[in-house]
């Protein structure tokens, strides 16, 4: 009698961890509903640069990542932060990409744009780019107390930071390919004060 008690107490246990990790499974139309959600990031700053490829990569990292801290769906879309949660998350993610590799600040400042704006010359190798990444990457780390710190200028489109980073660029350039932007001075000439012509009374 005590082993078929035993028995029955083991089986369930295990038939309620069974039961556990089926809930905490997604299913279909709830990762779906996740994907569409993280595809609304496109456009956003570094993942408009990534390829399709690229981006269906990135994406699915985010999903494993939130599905792996949230494994019961219900969890994770009844937080009561649940935009600033996945934002947090795809921004994690960026950040861990730039700390991987110096070269993916490329697609926060690519390189065709960076030549259009004359920060660049044109017909950089693919080597002589990567040292310039890797050097503005540097100086980055070197300002910044983090690298989401940095992100975060960036999305909110800091015009301080926008211009600390400009500098940055500017100095690799010479550094490296004793590359000078050349700045155009514009006079500003005062408009002439004309007389009132009104009529007098």
């Amino acid at each position: 009698m005590k082993k078929i008690l035993h028995f029955l107490f083991l089986a369930s246990i295990i038939f309620a961890i069974t039961s556990c990790s089926k809930q905490a499974k997604w299913n279909h139309e709830q990762k779906k509903a996740l994907r569409d959600a993280l595809n609304t990031y496109r456009e956003m700053i570094y993942l408009q640069d990534l390829t399709d490829p690229e981006f269906v990569i990135f994406t699915d990292g985010v999903a494993e990542d939130i599905e792996v801290a949230y494994p019961v769906y219900t969890t994770f879309v009844q937080l009561p932060a649940v935009d600033d949660t996945l934002d947090m998350f795809v921004v994690t993610a960026i950040v861990e990409q730039l700390n991987e590799s110096a070269s993916n600040m490329r697609h926060i400042y690519p390189y065709r744009t960076l030549v259009k704006q004359g920060i660049l010359p044109d017909k950089l190798s693919h080597e002589e780019q990567h040292l310039f990444y890797k050097c503005l990457a540097q100086k980055v780390n070197n300002y910044y107390t983090s690298p989401a710190e940095f992100l975060s200028d960036i999305i909110k489109s800091d015009t301080s930071a926008q211009s600390q980073i400009g500098k940055f660029q500017a100095e690799c350039a010479n550094d490296l390919f004793d590359w000078v932007i050349e700045v155009t001075e514009v006079d500003i000439i005062e408009p002439a004060t004309t007389p009132s012509t009104q009529p007098k009374k």
